[in-house]
This record gives structure tokens, C-alpha cells and sequence, in this order.
């Protein structure tokens, strides 16, 4: 009998993730600091997930695929509501939108073509990308730091 990938602890977490995340969006037009609880814990557990995968051996593609859509959800959904209360700077997150959505799908693409990990950067690969995954600080900081 195999393990219900779907129960593992690291997915669990990524579910409240997403709750959280949708209870965010709610309250954002509405009450600006249960939104920015709500977001900054899902955010927060973003660096537990991944974690929690590696020490209970629970490391699954469906887990990498539920990571990464989550936190891209997530920033779109705060672009969305940043360009609806900033109507001036809209360009700027539609603009951010579109730099996000592809960038990570060249970079998943193009390791995926590789057989490898997007987060896998070889050392005469690109600096910013090396850093941004391989930097402990940058890895828990990253999804809270780039709202800021």
C-alpha cells in the first residue's frame, strides 16, 4: 500500500498556506490588519514546508508543484489588490505580474528540460538566481522581503 502524498506534512502545510492566503484577500479592502496576519503567516510558513519535506523525508513533485503555485498565487493576488488601490502604479504591477509568471516558468522549464531542480543554479550560472536559492537568509526571508 502506498502513502497518501496528499496527507504529508509539508502538503498540510502548504493547504493552510493557501486558507490563509484567501482569508487575506478578504479582508484586505476591509480590515488591514487581519489581511496582513493572515498573509505574512502564510508567507511565514512558506519556509517550513519546504523544511518539514526534507527532515520527514516527505519530499514529492506534488508538493514542489503546490509550493510554487501557492507563492505564485499569492503574489498575484496581492499585485491584483495593490493595482486596484494604487490605480497610478497599476502599469508597474501588471508589469511585476508578467516579469514573475515568466521568469519562474523559464527557470522551472529550463531545469525541468535539464532533469533538475529549478532551484538547482550551477556556479557559472546566473548570480542573482545562485544567491536567491542558495542564500539561507534570502530563502526565509524572500517571501516576506519582497512585499516590503
Amino acid at each position: 500500500m502506498t502513502e497518501n502524498v496528499y496527507l504529508f506534512v509539508p502538503n498540510l502545510i502548504g493547504y493552510a498556506r493557501i486558507i490563509l492566503m484567501f482569508v487575506s484577500f478578504y479582508y484586505m479592502a476591509t480590515d488591514v490588519w487581519t489581511a496582513t496576519i493572515t498573509y505574512l503567516l502564510s508567507q511565514f510558513l512558506d519556509a517550513f514546508d519546504g523544511h518539514a519535506a526534507r527532515a520527514l523525508n516527505q519530499c514529492t513533485k506534488f508538493g514542489a508543484v503546490l509550493d510554487m503555485v501557492t507563492d505564485r498565487c499569492s503574489t498575484m493576488g496581492l499585485l491584483i489588490v495593490l493595482a486596484s488601490f494604487y490605480p497610478k502604479y497599476q502599469f508597474f504591477f501588471i508589469f511585476v505580474t508578467v516579469l514573475d509568471i515568466a521568469s519562474h516558468w523559464v527557470q522551472v522549464y529550463s531545469n525541468l528540460s535539464l532533469g533538475q531542480s529549478h532551484k538547482a543554479v550551477k556556479e557559472s550560472g546566473n548570480w542573482f538566481l545562485r544567491l536567491y536559492y542558495t542564500s539561507r537568509v534570502s530563502l526565509n526571508s524572500t517571501s516576506i522581503a519582497q512585499y516590503l
